[in-house]
């Protein structure tokens, strides 16, 4: 299976650019740009207009009935463009707040999306609400956006009754892109609220998301962009600590660290740190884990951020050969340096080196990572990888035997993967093969897995088969299974209304089934659902769900430090779940998730959760959520209860500065 996996990977992966023809002509600029949100610069009287947007929601066989219109200029330092958005509809405009990055499908927003090397594959997406709320992010895997990213420049929006109007200047030394290259993809996004209209510069069937770069335009430039100027940035920390306990012993720290950014190219950067501090990093948001395996945190340190697709995109989400945040946890990290980016057109290069230091309290030697991953641009959009994964322990701090088996010497991973993304945005898929060494030959194993994906208007449908050996081991990475083979897929299918407040309806199955490396079903999950999508963008879904589970180790079914359940033991249930989103227009919003089923022992699970928000646009967002399971046993585990309550205070006082706290409960 995996081998038709991937020749149909191959044979659909080539093709033409699908939006070429439309362009947008670029032009130097001799005369200044105010950026104030007016736009009655003498500038922009000499730039072409990019308009007559197409609709992408709620139908997408039109034109926009929101007139839209951009401009763009440049001149040896910034990226000039201005957006004009009118109204055909009276009313104020919805925003959550002036935070930046803020939730795409809550907010009346322009985005605008670009694409230096014309890859189809990555590059950067800006933007604003009609607040004035900046948006930047990176792009990888030809559509998806990484907000983690922040970049420096300059904008501002003015309001009146008939349109909204941002202006923005983009440095050229805050983007990547490859010098002496006359053609970039662009393309232009707008979401009205109060239409429920979300429109795009070239058209976009309505399954696709607006930052898909396969389905993008041309930026014309008049002549090659200039080089940009050297881009270094430092940011240096120092934390002190003084505490004092009972017996009058006083101990004082004096903390000393910094990141530094520089640009080595137009394409490419260096990333240094030395002892790093991240006090200052966003806490991650609590959740229940009832599974019976490791759950997946995002990771948010800045150091690990650009390109960061380079390295964690890597094989699937749950067999990751490197996973950041397993450095640096529990131990400190001395140094660590970065090399990424675009070397051109078609390659991508990212290389990581970090050090950590030892502790002797617990016996763990210092380590050294380091991470080596190439991508090669093949087809119209798909890519060849490899990765090489390296964990060195060097200093030990005992010489013991117990010690090097807790912290081996070495583990290592190496792998190669093929991403398919066909020009047209129907076809996507991958194929991976990875292999782990160590010092103990039964951490010496392979993994491999292949998808395929097809998702047009009315059809969508997905194979998927994976298998991971027991003796594979990624000490870098997120594998939270193994000695295992799976086989899963799904299929959708969607019904357009012609009228009525119902866009679309329809029906999707899923199945997904685990055996063991004899071939022997160890669990599986079949799952039938309905969605309807509505006009004002509000969703409800319902899905019932048949379960099988059996236990490959012993587990708690309540994860309280019960007794567990032996290997073994056998579980099957049925599971009814119902989910509803309101509409994004209200300034209260609300969602709740519920589930109803059972669980291991003949026992049964509810789990309800609910979001609700308020908010004082622009400059206030409140907003909580509550996620309640109760789970019913027999003895010795009975009746047990979980509450998770968190609330967020959000005030915005500008886009540049902001108050923000966090509450958060877990009993």
């Amino acid at each position: 299976m995996c081998f038709a996996l991937v020749l149909c990977c191959f044979f659909i992966g080539a093709a033409q650019k699908k939006n070429a023809s439309f362009t947008l002509n670029i032009r130097k600029i001799q005369s200044p740009i105010t950026i104030d949100g007016i736009a009655n610069d003498q500038a922009w009287q000499d730039t072409d207009v990019a308009g007559d947007f197409f609709m992408v929601l709620p139908m997408d066989t039109g034109k926009a009935t929101q007139k839209s219109e951009i401009r763009m200029a440049y001149d040896n330092e910034f990226i000039y463009l201005v957006a004009t958005f009118y109204n055909n509809t009276p009313g104020p405009n919805y925003v959550e707040s002036l935070r930046r990055d803020f939730t795409f499908g809550k907010n009346d927003n322009f985005l605008l999306f670009l694409d230096p090397f014309n890859n189809q594959t990555t590059g950067f997406t800006f933007g604003s609400n009609a607040a004035g709320a900046q948006w930047d992010g990176t792009m990888y895997g030809g559509s998806a956006v990484d907000l983690s990213w922040d970049s420096k420049w300059v904008s501002a929006v003015i309001r009146d009754d008939e349109k909204w109007v941002f202006e923005m200047a983009l440095p050229f030394k805050s983007i990547r892109y490859e010098k002496g290259v006359k053609e970039w993809g662009i393309n232009f996004s707008r979401l009205d609220l109060k239409t429920s209209e979300k429109s795009s510069w070239t058209p976009i069937p309505r399954q696709f998301p607006t930052s898909s770069l396969a389905l993008a335009g041309v930026l014309v430039w008049d002549e090659p962009p200039p080089a940009p100027k050297v881009n270094l940035s430092v940011i240096p920390y120092t934390l002190g600590e003084q505490t004092k306990d009972l017996s009058d012993v006083q101990d004082t720290q004096l903390k000393v660290g910094g990141d530094i950014k520089f640009s080595l190219s137009s394409a490419l950067n260096l990333d240094l740190t030395v002892n790093p501090d991240f006090s200052q990093v966003e806490v991650d948001r609590q959740v229940t884990n009832l599974d019976r395996f490791e759950l997946f945190f995002p990771e948010r340190r800045q150091f690990f951020l650009e390109n960061a697709d380079l390295f964690a995109n890597f094989g699937y989400s749950t067999i990751r050969p490197f996973f950041s945040r397993r450095i640096g946890l529990g131990v400190p990290i001395d140094a660590g340096a970065r090399v990424s980016g675009n070397l051109n057109e078609n390659w991508r290069m990212g290389i990581m080196d970090i050090q950590t230091a030892s502790v002797s309290e617990t016996g763990r030697p210092s380590q050294n990572f380091g991470v080596i991953s190439l991508q090669r641009k093949v087809f119209s959009r798909s890519s060849i990888g490899l990765m090489f994964v390296n964990k060195e322990s060097l200093r030990y701090p005992q010489e013991t035997d117990s010690l090097r088996a807790l912290y081996p010497k070495f583990n290592r991973n190496i792998g190669a993967e093929y991403n398919l993304a066909s020009a047209d945005n129907l076809w996507s898929g991958k194929a991976f093969l990875l292999q782990s060494f160590a010092p103990d030959d039964n951490d010496r194993g392979l993994t491999q897995a292949a998808n395929i994906t097809y998702n047009n208007r009315q059809w969508s449908w997905g194979l998927q088969e994976e298998s991971v050996a027991k003796t594979y081991s990624a000490e870098v990475g997120f594998v939270p299974r193994d000695s295992y083979i799976r086989l899963s897929g799904f299929g959708g299918y969607l019904f357009f209304p012609k009228k009525g407040p119902i866009v679309s309806h329809g029906p999707k199955l899923s199945v997904s089934h685990f055996f063991d490396p004899a071939f022997r079903s160890t669990d599986y999950q079949n799952t039938l659902s309905y969605a309807l999508n509505y006009r004002n963008r509000s969703v409800l879904s319902a899905e019932v769900s048949n379960e099988f589970v059996e236990l490959l180790a012993p587990f708690d079914p309540t994860r309280t430090g019960k007794d567990s359940l032996q290997v073994g033991t056998e579980g099957r249930w049925n599971r009814l779940r119902l989910e509803y989103n309101s509409k994004p227009q209200s300034l209260f919003t609300y969602s709740f998730d519920a589930s109803i089923g059972g669980y291991y022992e003949e026992g049964t699970r509810i789990n309800i959760s609910n979001e609700m928000g308020y908010r004082f646009q622009p400059y206030v967002s409140l907003s909580s959520n509550i996620s309640y399971n109760n789970i019913k046993l027999p003895e010795p585990w009975n009746t047990t209860e979980f509450w998770l309550i968190g609330s967020k205070v959000d005030i915005t006082f500008t886009n540049k500065l902001f108050f923000a706290t966090l509450f958060q409960y877990n009993e």
